[in-house]
């Protein structure tokens, strides 16, 4: 359904009024930053402010894509697009009642694709908090496109979110297995439990060097050097009222899609384009992903993945989106024995606590920031990280400070190392159910991915935008891509390792 706006330039409107005063909301209050990494808190926290809704309202004033309206603006001038040119869709949300909302705050993805060329490319959403949209996309190809839409939560839902991260970050708890001969016991831990339960006795495993905390409740029967391992305890229920609920159940995720353009329709003209106010890093094109900026990215086979990391040291640090890459290149390299140049290890290196893992052995766990300090560096070094997915039940304030310690660790690494390669993986988005949602959301991821850009921002280091190749592709979201994603970022990430040689 279409309609016709009133105001072709749609200029975003900025947020009035004062920010609130900072405060900090992590469950470890009693680790205070210092004036300066609180100002640094403050100045990440404003970059995602996100807007709320201004009261609350029944379920049918929520909004509702369904009812919502959806229009490509026409260009400018009425000629026909082409390439280099940009594209602007928008949208007025409505609620279930198809009554127009009137303050934003809906969490919007957008996507300009052509299934038959294998292109696609992510949008960006700018939110006019009165209710439109804009979704803003670059032309890259020459051929057919369409325009995909989703609401992933309403503003209502949002709100929620922001709730629990904020109040309620002790919703997952992790047990450890204690055991001393014929003795075992395990017992609940998670951060800093002395607020929590000041009067139980506590088992402190603080990290000496980053200061990052970690407690579990004391055995009533062993010692606390008898820790064997870490696990996931689960999440507490009960976390969101019965309307609160049904804001995640309802028709959200559904896509609003038109089809947008046909050839012969968009053609590559020799123009001067517009100007294009988003830039994305990549888009595909022939199932191959190409970078925004013109670079070429190299294919790699079997043959070319072992000469480029030939003489090269990978050391892979993170969650199990990170042991995609390894084991995607272990199958090309097989065997450390063989080809010992491809990994310091012969895993990736698991990242500490809080890990969302069913098992894994207390000295198997290690701090990031840690294991970068042991690393001499240097030219035929590449580190690559990444550290997001098991953050999203915890306050900002918990992000922010664990890759502070990481950030210090690599510009040590980086001054006594010169020519390291550093390559920092964003958040990917994923599938999501009622329960995901509350703890796991691609909101969350979102809103630590802009956290993680700018914390890492002047530092000499390669992104690899994930959330932007997991938009762009015709793929379900998934909290692990599909190889075909994988191999494009496997290419992207060895282009960076072995440049193509200038003639």
């Amino acid at each position: 359904m279409h309609f016709q706006p009133q105001n072709s330039s749609h200029p975003a409107l900025a947020q009035k009024g004062p920010l609130p005063p900072y405060k900090n909301h992590t469950i470890c209050s009693h680790l205070e930053p210092t004036p300066d990494e609180a100002l640094e808190d403050r100045a990440l926290l404003d970059a995602i402010v996100w807007p709320k809704p201004p009261a609350p309202t029944s379920l049918n004033q929520t909004s509702d894509p369904v009812h919502s309206l959806f229009a490509i603006l026409p260009s400018k001038g009425g000629r026909e697009r082409r390439v280099g040119d940009q594209l602007e869709a928008l949208v007025q949300m409505q609620d279930f009642q198809g009554r127009p909302k009137h303050y934003g705050g809906d969490f919007l993805v957008a996507r300009l694709h052509s299934p038959k060329l294998g292109a696609g490319v992510a949008g960006t959403v700018v939110d006019h908090l009165n209710g439109s949209y804009s979704a803003l996309f670059p032309l890259l190809w020459e051929g057919p496109a369409q325009v995909t839409i989703t609401m992933v939560h309403s503003s209502e839902a949002v709100a929620v979110l922001q709730r629990l991260r904020e109040q309620r970050s002790d919703r997952f708890f992790f047990r450890s297995l204690f055991r001393s001969g014929k003795l075992s016991e395990n017992t609940v831990c998670n951060m800093c439990l002395p607020h929590n339960r000041p009067q139980e006795p506590l088992c402190n495993y603080t990290d000496l060097h980053t200061g990052e905390p970690w407690y579990c409740m004391k055995p009533k029967r062993l010692s606390c050097d008898t820790r064997i391992n870490h696990f996931k305890g689960g999440y507490k229920k009960d976390l969101v009222t019965n309307k609160e609920a049904l804001l995640f159940q309802r028709s959200g995720a559904e896509p609003c899609t038109q089809s947008l353009l046909h050839d012969p329709e968009l053609r590559n003209r020799s123009i001067e384009p517009g100007p294009v106010q988003y830039n994305p890093s990549g888009y595909y094109y022939k199932g191959s992903w190409r970078l925004f900026d013109g670079t070429p990215v190299r294919q790699f086979d079997a043959k070319s993945i072992t000469q480029c990391l030939t003489g090269k040291v990978m050391n892979m640090y993170g969650d199990s989106t990170m042991r995609q890459w390894f084991e995607y290149l272990r199958a090309f390299v097989p065997g450390e024995h063989r080809h010992p140049s491809l990994c310091a290890n012969d895993s990736v290196a698991i990242p500490h606590v809080p890990l969302i893992i069913s098992n894994v052995l207390v000295h198997s766990l290690r701090y990031v920031a840690n294991e970068l300090d042991r690393l001499p560096g240097g030219p035929n070094t590449v580190v690559a990280l990444s550290l997001w997915a098991h953050f999203s039940p915890y306050p900002v304030e918990v992000y922010i400070r664990r890759m502070r310690h990481i950030r210090r660790a690599l510009e040590r690494l980086l001054v006594r190392g010169p020519g390291t390669l550093v390559i920092i993986r964003s958040p990917n988005l994923r599938a999501l159910d009622k329960e995901y949602s509350l703890n796991h959301s691609d909101w969350f991821s979102l809103q630590l991915g802009r956290v993680l850009r700018n914390m890492f921002m002047g530092l000499a280091v390669v992104f690899v935008d994930a959330w932007e190749m997991t938009l762009a592709h015709h793929s379900p979201h998934n909290i692990h891509p599909p190889p075909d994603i994988i191999k494009n970022t496997i290419s992207l990430i060895l282009t960076q390792v072995c440049p193509a040689k200038k003639s």
